[in-house]
């Protein structure tokens, strides 16, 4: 709850402005933001000390601020990122039941391109036996490369279970897709990683189709984009 406070003394104490990052494991725009309102003070706080931010989310709650998002764009850097996995609107309700669909997200990032603030895209993860296709890789890069994004971010075509997460993610197989935990099992064992049977062949399209369009799509590109400061800004500020 004292976020902002601690925030606004950090970027108090900082002698260097920099790009300012959400974390990847807690989205921002949690329903609770909305009695709250703890997101939209930091961001206030930014603003208010001329960093960039670079935001992380799965929710269209992120309108409610885009004046803020394009008031720090104004004056230093802003960019918003965006998680694409499932392009099937029906299987993405199954998979992610508590957020905005796909669909709607891509409507997010074309308003993001009207306002001029670029956006990223984290295409991850990828479901084996689940998501793992040509077609929804596709549909999904066909909604990035409209929307103008200026990188996607993908670890490779696969999913990452921990220990105490397994229970839960078999559990909702069984609900959903039933005999699929016995493939998982099958197939991954007790594995953290568990790459798509077609991992090469869709990082090979994935890469193919990015290069074609101009997009970042080699991890560390997509970082030095998000991390860069922009430097004129700084100049300014010796003077």
């Amino acid at each position: 709850i004292n976020a902002p406070e601690l925030l606004d003394e950090a970027l108090r104490r900082k002698r260097r402005r920099c790009m300012i990052g959400t974390g990847a494991m807690s989205d921002p725009y949690l329903p609770l933001e909305e009695k709250l309102g703890l997101t939209r003070k930091c961001l206030e706080i930014i603003h208010k000390h001329g960093f960039g931010l670079s935001i992380l989310t799965k929710s269209d709650r992120i309108l409610r601020d885009l004046d803020l998002l394009k008031a720090i764009n104004e004056r230093a850097k802003c960019v918003v990122q965006m998680t694409l996995t499932t392009f099937d609107e029906d299987l993405c309700r199954v998979l992610e039941p508590n957020v905005c669909t796909t669909r709607w997200r891509f409507q997010v990032l074309e308003i993001m391109r009207e306002a001029g603030i670029p956006t990223v895209v984290w295409l991850s993860p990828v479901l084996p036996f689940l998501n793992d296709t040509r077609e929804n890789l596709l549909g999904i890069l066909d909604y990035c490369f409209r929307a103008q994004v200026k990188g996607v971010v993908c670890f490779g075509m696969g999913t990452t279970i921990r220990d105490g997460d397994r229970e839960y993610f078999y559990a909702a197989l069984d609900r959903h897709f039933p005999g699929m935990k016995e493939r998982y099992i099958r197939s991954f064992g007790n594995r953290y990683e568990c790459l798509s049977p077609h991992h090469r062949e869709l990082m090979d399209l994935f890469s193919r189709e990015c290069e074609s369009h101009g997009v970042l799509h080699q991890v560390p590109a997509v970082f030095d984009f998000l991390n860069q400061f922009p430097e004129p800004y700084e100049q300014l500020e010796l003077f």
